[in-house]
């Protein structure tokens, strides 16, 4: 009988072997499409952009292989690239706070439950789906020294005209004003993740007496740090590829005060006709953007809370 019996458990346990894998192998099989389309799309492109960046190449003629040369006209001899970088640090650090504090604030104005909040919703988010190049343009005739609307405004005040951007003091927080004016989308996933926080919680602190401000700072503002979080992120590598207001608005001027890096690499590779210093000036700005990521994916644990977990201080 024991023999038996463990000549059964032999055969159960291969049975589950067997099934085991086989379940590895349809996972597999699952997971070629996947590997292909990254293969294509990612890795390879990747390789290549690794290779052109450490390539003297016109986007004609072969590329001739340099090696770091193109790295180092960057980094010693480019006149343009230390310039371009601190006004996207300006840009970045002038644009993306105000942006989360604006999303946020509409956020919870239009969390209320009032008649025709829904069109005040989309009013908020439509310029989100408008064409960035024609809403930009549009923008060009509101910034206008003459005849803008601004100034039009201005004047009925009986306050001086501002060259919002003719000037090298206020072309960059005017291209600003244009990132705050989309803050739509921002809003709309704010508003979402205060819609998802249980009604009970408000409740409970209501018992508690608590005031508008202690039910923010206390339950509204820690249930939604992991947006705060996604929103920093996605916030900070878009202010860092910025490229259309630079390029409409302004054309990097007056005086390279908005001369953004993401026009600069415009300016290298599709006007100079320097392809490959142009690729290692993406791939400086990858590892400028990847650093910063990593950095605020390394402080996130100080301040994001999330569901069944303790609020971390």
């Amino acid at each position: 009988m024991e023999s038996e019996s463990s000549t059964k458990t032999i055969k159960k346990g291969k049975f589950k072997s067997k099934m085991a894998k086989h379940e590895a192998l349809v996972g597999y099989l699952f997971m070629i499409p996947t590997i292909i389309g990254f293969s294509l799309y990612v890795g390879y492109p990747l390789l290549t952009s690794i290779y052109y960046a450490l390539t003297e190449w016109d986007g004609l003629l072969p590329p001739k292989f340099v090696g770091l040369k193109n790295f180092a006209f960057i980094f010693k001899t480019d006149p343009t690239f230390f310039k371009s970088l601190e006004v996207t640090f300006l840009y970045v650090i002038y644009t993306v706070p105000i942006s989360l504090i604006l999303g946020l604030l509409l956020a919870l104005l239009l969390n209320k439950n009032i008649p025709g909040i829904k069109v005040f919703r989309t009013m908020y988010y439509l310029p989100v789906v408008l064409p960035s190049v024609a809403a930009l343009v549009l923008w060009l005739f509101i910034f206008k020294s003459d005849y803008g609307l601004l100034n039009n405004l201005l004047r009925l005040v009986h306050l001086p005209p501002v060259p919002w951007l003719e000037s090298s003091k206020t072309a960059l927080l005017s291209i600003g004003l244009v990132k705050f004016w989309g803050v739509g989308g921002t809003m709309i996933i704010f508003l979402s993740g205060l819609q998802s926080i249980p009604a009970d919680v408000f409740e409970a602190a209501e018992i508690d007496g608590a005031s508008w401000f202690r039910k923010f700072w206390n339950v509204t503002f820690p249930m939604i740090t992991p947006i705060v979080f996604m929103q920093l992120i996605t916030g900070m590598i878009g202010a860092f590829q910025s490229f259309n207001e630079a390029a409409i608005l302004t054309k990097g001027g007056p005086n390279y005060s908005t001369y953004l890096i993401s026009y600069d690499i415009y300016q290298t590779a599709f006007v100079d006709n320097k392809f490959g210093r142009a690729i290692a000036e993406v791939w400086v700005l990858f590892v400028i953007i990847m650093i910063f990521t990593i950095l605020i994916f390394r402080f996130s644990e100080q301040y994001v809370y999330y569901e069944n977990d303790s609020f971390r201080k």
